[in-house]
């Protein structure tokens, strides 16, 4: 049975998933989510696939899962891949997770959300710097773990890059520029040359361009 990812490209917490489905070998396939006309806030959608109104969501035959961490969990439980070799990898990794959805990942989507998909003149400059501020902690942490290490835990790519890797290949600005954080760069690089790798515009479906 294929599995299903509800997801639109845009969304760098899909992509996270998607990313994890399709390194892992998994047979899956994207399924199109129409984010900006309130697809996801429809009564449909939160009672048949997700009570929070959010992507993405996996569905496996009856089980239906949403949050990008658990279902990367979920992956590497079918695949056996990402998931660290032992219990301490797998706890740094969740460590890691956690860290991302927190700080990091949550603060990259709503700056990029606010400088990009919002009319101009509706543009929080105020919360926008203070964001980006926050950020660049973030960055900073991130490219110091990164010092002698090509990947965040253990000597593989694991969830924790997956997670951590899910707003910093798209174009849209936001404040972050790879050339200012070396290991971050090497890293995404490292990412990217990985067999299957796909940029989120080619691996999901829905782009600006699309609404353009």
């Amino acid at each position: 049975m294929t599995i299903e990812l509800y997801c639109f490209g845009e969304s760098g917490n899909a992509y996270k998933a998607a990313l994890a489905l399709e390194l892992s070998g998994l047979d899956w396939k994207p399924v199109f989510v129409d984010f900006f006309a309130g697809e996801t806030r429809q009564p449909g959608y939160r009672a048949d696939l997700n009570a929070l109104g959010e992507v993405p969501v996996l569905v496996d035959g009856d089980t239906v899962l949403s949050q990008s961490g658990v279902i990367q969990d979920y992956v590497s439980e079918k695949s056996g891949r990402f998931g660290g070799r032992d219990a301490a990898e797998r706890r740094e990794i969740l460590r890691w997770v956690l860290w991302d959805n927190h700080k990091f990942s949550s603060m990259a989507g709503l700056t990029r959300f606010l400088m990009n998909f919002l009319p101009a003149d509706k543009r929080p400059a105020e919360v926008i710097a203070f964001n980006q501020g926050r950020l660049r902690i973030a960055y900073g942490i991130l490219d110091a773990h990164l010092d002698g290490r090509d990947w965040i835990v253990g000597d593989r790519l694991t969830n924790a890059d997956l997670s951590c890797c899910g707003y910093l290949y798209y174009p849209e600005l936001f404040g972050f520029d790879r050339a200012e954080w070396p290991r971050i760069d090497a890293w995404l690089s490292r990412i990217s040359d990985q067999p299957g790798w796909k940029h989120p515009y080619d691996l999901m479906p829905g782009n600006p361009s699309d609404r353009a």
